[in-house]
């Protein structure tokens, strides 16, 4: 592993890592406050999150062994470059042609690592050129400041040099990126957030996801507090059926994906989250016999399976994936068999539901 795949793997697998935490919450948001999630804004999201990470992995890895030695023979860390073009000073020292000189190509690598900074605060957050610039400089500065600080005095000097140089090209990179980010700019008519959408395929995958993303947080949690109380009252930490079944699976898929849908309309977490509901032809919730055998053939059946250790599990899954893409209102097999419809939360109290067919 290089000094520099290092830091981007840490980034990546953070990144994606905290996205998937995060996902069902910031899917909840955008649908409530724009009405939908959006191709660029789904990509951008975790995209954002990673970036940071590799604001964060490239500012302190790799992590030399700091000791005495260490800080007697880079004394120089402990002074900081002042003057912000000093690098054109450096570039002087080179004898190379301009695109292989070593000192160009940091300046440049500095501006083009700010200009995602620009262009994440103007699109994915809606904010002024002003606030990218001027937030891109603080970001800036709190890693050179983390830089000249030796992590915040975690070690005993300096390992990387405080650069205003790097300062400046970090500033200049997040203007760069606001001022391209409306090159970016979606197309097309942008819907009130209270108007209905329809009833697509990808969204009622999005919802499936959501519900399988739940109920796996749901048991990560549960599965490690069971394994704190088990680690402080016995002072072991030992896997067994009641942590890894039950609470690790069995209690968030019945909280999740039938509880939650009998207290409230009769929707899981995953379709609250992109605005779908399901309701009988009148439109009404569904009742419980109804709610109970749409979980029994649906996610509950797919858990069953899974904790059987069937071979029947995929052929479930693929008959629930045709049903879902081939029946009206993409409403499923659950649906088919039970009378119900899958409907935007936003047409529920606009129109009549059409009977199903």
């Amino acid at each position: 592993m290089t000094q520099w795949s290092g830091p981007t793997l840490i980034a990546v697998f953070a990144g994606f890592g905290l996205a998937f935490v995060l996902v069902v919450p910031y899917v909840a948001i955008s649908y409530r406050k724009r009405g939908e999630l959006g191709l660029l804004r789904a990509i951008a999201a975790p995209a954002f999150l990673v970036y940071c990470f590799a604001l964060v992995t490239y500012t302190l890895l790799p992590l030399p062994d700091v000791d005495a030695a260490y800080c007697a023979t880079h004394e120089a860390l402990r002074h900081p470059v002042w003057n912000p073009l000093q690098f054109v000073e450096d570039m002087r020292q080179f004898n190379t042609g301009l695109l292989d000189n070593p000192a160009l190509r940091q300046v440049l690598f500095n501006v083009a690592f700010f200009v995602p900074w620009g262009v994440f605060m103007r699109r994915l957050f809606g904010r002024s050129i002003g606030f990218a610039l001027v937030s891109g400089f603080f970001v800036s500065l709190a890693i050179e400041t983390t830089q000249l600080t030796g992590v915040w005095f975690l070690m005993e000097c300096p390992y990387r040099l405080f650069d205003t140089g790097d300062l400046l090209a970090n500033t200049v990179g997040a203007c760069v990126g606001a001022l391209l980010a409306p090159v970016l700019r979606r197309s097309g008519r942008l819907r009130p957030a209270d108007e209905p959408r329809p009833v697509l395929v990808r969204r009622r995958l999005l919802g499936m996801v959501l519900d399988l993303i739940s109920v796996t947080l749901a048991g990560v949690v549960l599965s490690m507090i069971a394994l704190a109380v088990q680690y402080v009252t016995k002072g072991t930490l030992q896997n067994n059926t009641l942590i890894d079944d039950v609470l690790g699976r069995w209690v968030p898929t019945v909280v999740l994906l039938l509880l939650v849908p009998l207290a409230g309309n009769g929707a899981t977490p995953g379709q609250r989250a992109v605005l779908l509901t399901v309701v009988r032809a009148d439109g009404r919730p569904p009742s419980m016999l109804q709610s109970i055998a749409r979980f029994l053939i649906g996610s509950g059946g797919y858990f069953i399976l899974v904790g059987l250790d069937s071979g029947w599990t995929s052929l479930w899954l693929l008959a629930h994936l045709v049903f879902m893409i081939f029946t009206r209102g993409h409403r499923g097999l659950t649906g088919l068999v039970c009378g119900l419809s899958v409907v935007d939360t936003r047409a529920v109290d606009r129109e009549p539901v059409a009977p199903p067919g």
